[in-house]
């Protein structure tokens, strides 16, 4: 099964933290994660020099997971341009496009 991630809530850190990146790390998430798309302050974990950043930018080197901020957030935070390397920005339209190809079975807000 292939999923992407939509993360939103403010608990969206200390659940990719806690679970889901050490499940993918060890290759026990049960799913393919194809993306993740992150919004409002989440926008933050993408950031160069953050450990999840770092973390999900290993992950993503390995897998070819998509990573994707909104463009809005970022721009309103002004990291646009501080996002780890696979990382870019976009809308619902790019991360449509991005993932199209992958066949997602699922989406999960979290």
């Amino acid at each position: 099964m292939k999923v992407a991630y939509l993360l939103e809530s403010e608990h969206a850190r200390e659940i990719l933290e806690t679970m889901i990146i050490p499940q993918l790390e060890e290759d026990r998430h049960g799913a393919e994660v194809a993306g993740m798309m992150f919004f409002f302050d989440n926008a933050y974990m993408l950031v160069e020099g953050c450990d999840i950043a770092a973390r999900l930018q290993a992950i993503s080197e390995k897998t070819g997971m998509l990573l994707m901020a909104c463009d809005r957030c970022c721009y309103q935070r002004d990291i646009a341009d501080k996002l780890v390397a696979p990382a870019g920005i976009g809308c619902f339209p790019n991360v449509y496009a991005a993932l199209a190809p992958a066949g997602v079975d699922q989406v999960i807000t979290l």
